[in-house]
């Protein structure tokens, strides 16, 4: 009925998330044929090629499928409720009716926030004419440090109330500093910035902002570069040197690689202090820079202008 040859319609339901339906199972309706002719609309448009559109079906379903696991999450945490306080369990048909008028509203509140994201995106359209999808970015990682085993002693809902404080806490900060969250994997977060400076304070604020008695503490790496931005995600050795800096910061604290410290050079709210080289997978004699806030005035005490002057002089052999 879409006029395409099984084999493909097999590989974008696959893409979807999906596993394969049999020939004589009802689960394929109208809308699904409807789907396809969009599909094949936007192929015709150019927009859209054959050979890349399973990955950007992949890319949709991903993250509409966590979507669709937070909502049912909510509409599950709901019917629970009422059982575990004892009271009626909510009617079934009740829950259908429910969910109809509710569907509504959370499809026309999606639309919302996908157009205001397609907007606040559109500066790139000018940035990336002639230059594809390599951009200069900033790429920084939030770390939670210990948070496998201390997440063995918590229950579920301890558990999730904890990893949806974390990803509260760091999309705001990352937000307020015009950074954007590329993806959370429940102790951690990946984020970038076009400016070294948001990257930073990005990276400074969050340990603070998430800091409490009965939270783990947060560690931070970040590095500057060429990266490649491909359906949403970024790719580049740039974001594995985040990664290996964010492993090597000590809680609290933010490590950033010789490109991120030169940017921060001659600034006097920053401290930034070369630490001992290391070697880490990928990377040998890998030289980590931990950044500070410095305490007003104190860059005109006579110690901290001569380290300042020793960290200049190692940014400056490294450049030879």
């Amino acid at each position: 009925m879409a006029g395409m040859p099984s084999e493909r319609t097999r590989r974008l339901w696959r893409a979807l998330g999906f596993p394969d339906a049999a020939d004589d199972d009802l689960v394929f309706t109208d809308a699904d044929v409807q789907a396809l002719a969009l599909l094949s609309a936007l192929i015709d448009t150019g927009f859209v090629d054959e050979d890349s559109e399973a990955s950007i079906v992949r890319a949709m379903a991903q993250s509409l499928s966590r979507l669709a696991d937070w909502q049912t999450d909510m509409l599950a945490d709901v019917l629970s409720r009422g059982e575990e306080t004892g009271a009626a369990p909510i009617d079934p048909e009740r829950a259908v009716e429910g969910t109809r008028r509710l569907l509504p509203l959370l499809r026309a509140l999606q639309d919302y926030v996908w157009r205001r994201h397609l907007a606040a995106n559109a500066g790139r359209l000018s940035d990336s004419v002639g230059g594809g999808d390599r951009r200069e970015l900033a790429v920084g990682f939030a770390d939670l440090v210990g948070y496998t085993s201390r997440s063995r002693g918590m229950g579920g809902r301890e558990l999730g109330e904890m990893v949806e404080d974390f990803e509260s806490t760091a999309s705001e900060v990352i937000a307020r500093h015009h950074g954007r969250v590329v993806k959370t994997v429940g102790d951690g977060v990946l984020y970038t910035a076009v400016s070294a400076i948001d990257a930073v304070e990005i990276g400074l604020e969050l340990p603070e902002a998430w800091q409490a008695e009965d939270r783990p503490p947060l560690r931070v790496g970040a590095a500057y570069g060429t990266v490649l931005t491909h359906l949403g995600d970024v790719y580049s050795p740039v974001v594995n040197l985040a990664s290996r800096l964010t492993s090597l910061a000590r809680p609290g604290t933010l490590l950033v690689d010789r490109d991120l410290a030169r940017q921060l050079r001659g600034l006097p709210r920053y401290r930034v202090r070369p630490l001992r080289r290391v070697s880490v997978r990928g990377y040998d004699n890998l030289q980590p820079w931990l950044v500070q806030r410095r305490p007003p005035g104190e860059a005109d005490l006579a110690l901290e202008s001569m380290l300042d002057e020793m960290a200049d002089d190692v940014l400056e052999a490294d450049d030879e």
